[in-house]
């Protein structure tokens, strides 16, 4: 098969979807592989890297679309790259269809198939080509939240873990998920206090077994979450519903609980956000305020570490892109029923429940 790697050129998504190790073992396999000049650069890997693992260099990304059978991407196409899909191509990245309209129906023109990381399910229910992200983004989360808590930055000028004689910041996860559970983790490392709201009480009571003591647990609620929001600095909002748009857990009159400073961090903005108040910024300009209250909505937040996230990515995906390009999206996808809830489009017709629901769309079948 021929593969194709394009650079993104989402605003500061400096990820690139494989690694030369990756590309490596699709030639061993006998593939041909295409890499858009400069892709790997700024996640540490120079071109001449991908040439001694077998790929071949292409100048432009119309000519990597042009090209390949399938396209290995680590973010959804943007507006010009909507042009280049093909019929039949095969696309194979993170898409969130579900929070974007615009996207669906540019794929649904194009006739090209849509297999996307976030809906991929294991043989355990679990999405192996989230979680590494996922991971990433929960820690990143409490890393982003604790800056823009910072006076200069527009937030109460609070430390997340406050020194001896002054409480640490209040830290409040909603979501008990990867994501969830990874902030909290990193905001308890930091000393904060910190509490996790999940609706799944054998969840919470998971995360009572092994989270630090300044992590508490509390079901999720309107109620509960109204109660807390009073005396909390940062929110991290960490629900996941795949492939479905994400519910507004935090309405725009909640805001009026907070404190002016407090910082909200929306990672599940992909998804369309669990903020009411959520819409999504970039790298450049990561937060905007909304009654006071500092809101960080940054869409792709691991692209801002780079080389820890290709590596991370490259080692889930690797296994799938392998088998697609072996055997091909269809044979794939039958003999693996997780990787067939990958298929989100299909020759121009909505194939996942979730993004048929969000848009009124009809559903087909595979």
């Amino acid at each position: 098969m021929i593969v194709g790697i394009p650079k993104e050129i989402k605003n500061n998504e400096n990820r690139v979807s494989m690694t030369p190790a990756g590309v490596r073992e699709l030639v061993k396999r006998g593939h041909r592989v295409y890499v858009q000049h400069t892709a790997g650069e700024n996640s540490g890997f120079p071109d001449a890297e991908y040439e001694r693992a077998g790929a071949q260099i292409l100048p432009t990304i119309e000519d990597v679309y042009a090209i390949a059978e399938m396209i290995v991407k680590v973010k959804e196409p943007i507006e010009p790259e909507y042009k280049l899909v093909r019929p039949g191509q095969l696309l194979f990245t993170y898409f969130h269809f579900a929070s974007d309209r615009e996207l669906t129906e540019a794929m649904l023109r194009s006739g090209a198939t849509c297999l996307a990381y976030e809906t991929v399910e294991d043989t355990h229910g679990t999405l192996p080509l989230l979680i590494p992200m996922s991971e990433v983004a929960g820690r990143m989360s409490v890393q982003e939240g604790a800056r823009f808590l910072e006076k200069p930055q527009g937030g109460k000028g609070i430390l997340l873990g406050g020194v001896p004689g002054v409480k640490p910041a209040k830290v409040l996860v909603l979501g008990g998920g990867v994501v969830g559970t990874q902030a909290a983790l990193m905001a308890a490392g930091l000393g904060a206090d910190v509490t996790i709201l999940d609706i799944s009480l054998p969840r919470l009571r998971q995360l009572s077994e092994f989270m630090p003591k300044n992590v508490k647990t509390m079901y999720s609620s309107a109620y509960n979450i109204e109660q807390e929001l009073p005396t909390t600095d940062l929110v991290i909002g960490a629900v996941l519903i795949p492939g479905a748009k994400t519910p507004h857990l935090v309405t725009r009159d909640m805001l009026a609980l907070m404190k002016r400073g407090s910082v909200l961090v929306d990672v599940a903005i992909d998804q369309g956000g669990c903020f009411e108040t959520s819409h999504p910024t970039t790298h450049a300009e990561p937060v905007y305020e909304v009654d006071g209250i500092v809101h960080y909505c940054v869409a792709n937040i691991p692209g801002a570490v780079p080389f820890t996230s290709t590596l991370a990515l490259t080692n889930a995906t690797l296994p799938y892109t392998l088998r697609l390009a072996d055997k091909g999206w269809q044979q794939a996808c039958a003999e693996d029923p997780g990787l067939k809830l990958g298929l989100n489009v299909v020759d121009g017709h909505v194939t996942f429940p979730g993004v048929a629901e969000a848009f009124g769309m009809e559903l087909h079948n595979v």
